[in-house]
């Protein structure tokens, strides 16, 4: 799978409003057939800053995203409620879902 982390700095005006910002982008790359989650949460350490953690199943998918309607409106629409360009990790990664964190588990 393609693994991707992004920071987006958004600016203060915008930043309590950005889940609705993204709304639209955010459901319609979910429905993608090759999306394998798209998920933001917001720093705890910079209430301006969103992190996005998204997966999709291979290089097709991938492309098939970029390529998307709705990734080029978001091309457009994003950039203006944005501080800086987003900073982003990008990796292939021999797996199809999240891994259990055993140093961590929970006892059943």
């Amino acid at each position: 799978m393609i693994f991707i982390t992004a920071k987006f700095r958004v600016r203060p005006d915008d930043a309590d409003r950005w889940p609705d910002i993204v709304r639209d982008f955010t459901t319609a790359t979910r429905a993608e057939p090759g999306c394998l989650w798209f998920d933001w949460s917001r720093s705890l350490a910079d209430p301006t800053e969103y992190v996005l953690v998204e997966a999709f199943r291979d290089d097709e998918a991938g492309a098939a995203h970029v390529r998307s309607d709705h990734f080029k409106a978001a091309q457009q629409a994003l950039p203006p409620h944005l501080v800086e360009t987003p900073r982003i990790v990008n990796m292939k990664v021999p797996q199809d879902d999240w891994s259990t964190l055993g140093e961590m588990a929970v006892p059943e």
